[in-house]
């Protein structure tokens, strides 16, 4: 673990500011630099809680994490790792952050039942949706076509946002809670998931669901598509992490391709999150075992399990060679890994 420097606030929150290399442990008892990420006080004035989301903008130089304490931070990714950016502005805990296509905004789901998009360079918020009548669990930014945000609540509804507009273009569902989401590549379906166990694909064009993906046994928390589009990544509180067929046409019937198990979710039931690499080679997922698990996809194999927060990994995120992963314990882990090393 990082060599860290500790203060504690007025609260007892311990702020840690660290920027030396530190050994995470492989598979195979070898290892590779991480950097432990906290908030400077001095410059935000923001004090870290539990840190639910973490996503690297598009071109993996700046990290958004987004907190139980309502904030999102914006930290620079590679040398000093500061974080010099406090968006502020929800009334509830920020359940996940996203970044748009271009990496000039994200947007933002809440428990206050509200999804804001921010501009990533002033911290301003540019758009504050107001819709949902329950807790909004997450969020997803189209990536092509029309530049389109969807949001899922605990009421089971899935909406679509266009920014150019005040209210939900689309209000879809509406049965069992939702937890997840995900925009296809071409934007024309979006993905959700939820308490119900069952993936939706939901056609953009005709308002309905396309069809369903059975398998995962308990709560849906995390939904990905891969950097090609054809595959879709999902986490569930059945312990294990899956890959689907999406493309739109396929052999496969059930579109179920492979399961990852070694990322146990615990007792404390968390959304916990899964990505891909940027190659699709590997998937990495938190866990409640308080470590970040890496699988080879071909193989299906962990080669990476990575140790050093003290708490539950809700979320992690992929860009080049650095994993980020959020946790808990109120920090974030950056990781270089060398993937090569175990190919």
């Amino acid at each position: 673990m990082a060599k860290r420097s500790d203060i504690a606030d007025n609260e007892g929150t311990t702020v840690v500011v660290a920027a030396q290399p530190a050994k995470r442990a492989k598979a195979d008892g070898s290892g590779g630099k991480s950097l432990m990420l906290r908030d400077q006080k001095e410059t935000t004035g923001a004090v870290v809680r539990t840190v639910l989301s973490c996503a690297f903008s598009p071109s993996g130089r700046i990290l958004a994490t987004s907190s139980f304490d309502r904030s999102i931070l914006l930290w620079h990714a590679h040398g000093a790792t500061q974080n010099f950016l406090a968006l502020q502005g929800h009334a509830g805990p920020v359940t996940q952050v996203q970044w748009s296509r271009d990496g000039t905004r994200l947007c933002s789901s809440s428990t206050d039942m509200t999804v804001g998009i921010w501009d990533a360079e002033t911290g301003e918020r540019i758009k504050r949706f107001k819709g949902h009548a329950s807790f909004v669990n997450a969020c997803s930014m189209s990536k092509r076509g029309p530049e389109l945000v969807a949001s899922v609540d605990d009421d089971g509804f899935l909406m679509l946002w266009d920014q150019r507009q005040k209210l939900a273009v689309k209000e879809l569902g509406g049965k069992f809670p939702l937890t997840a989401t995900a925009f296809s590549l071409d934007g024309g379906i979006v993905f959700t998931g939820g308490i119900e166990n069952d993936i939706s694909a939901w056609d953009l064009r005709q308002d309905r669901v396309s069809y369903t993906l059975q398998g995962h046994e308990d709560t849906i928390t995390s939904l990905r598509i891969s950097p090609e589009g054809d595959k879709l990544l999902s986490n569930a509180m059945d312990n294990t992490v899956r890959i689907w067929d999406v493309k739109p046409f396929t052999i496969t019937p059930s579109r179920f391709l492979k399961t990852f198990e070694g990322a146990p979710h615990g007792f404390e039931k968390n959304l916990i999150r899964a990505c891909w690499s940027p190659d699709s080679q590997f998937v990495a997922a938190g866990s409640g075992d308080r470590s970040v698990v890496v699988w080879d996809v071909a193989t299906q194999k962990i080669v990476y399990k990575l140790p050093g927060h003290k708490g539950c990994v809700n979320d992690v995120d992929w860009a080049s060679t650095l994993l980020a992963s959020a946790s808990n314990d109120k920090t974030v882990f950056l990781g270089e890994l060398n993937t090569s090393e175990v190919k």
